[in-house]
């Protein structure tokens, strides 16, 4: 998965539209090779926000769990600490080859 795009699905408080929209964001830059489109293409890339964000927030209301919701700030430090992880392995395996 792009380690950009989070999980959005149980927190508490609910994931916002904004988050909605930025994880849209997030794919449609993945999928287009592209952070910025074109003028030629800027409309196809925004309407593709548009119908992503739409999906992902009729599928984050149709799901349904009985786990308890998530923290964000606990799901964030997890997060840290796995870049952390990744980030020292990376550095024992450069300086191993190197």
């Amino acid at each position: 998965m792009c380690r950009n795009i989070r999980v959005l699905h149980n927190f508490e408080p609910p994931t916002t539209d904004d988050e909605v929209r930025e994880a849209a964001l997030q794919f449609v830059r993945k999928v287009s090779g592209s952070t910025h489109p074109s003028r030629a293409n800027a409309e196809a890339f925004e309407q593709a926000i548009e119908e992503i964000a739409v999906a992902t927030r009729r599928l984050l209301d149709g799901l349904t769990t009985n786990a308890p919701p998530k923290n964000r700030e606990t799901e964030a430090l997890k997060g840290r600490e796995r870049h952390e992880k990744r980030m020292e392995r990376e550095v024992r395996i450069r300086t191993t080859v190197g």
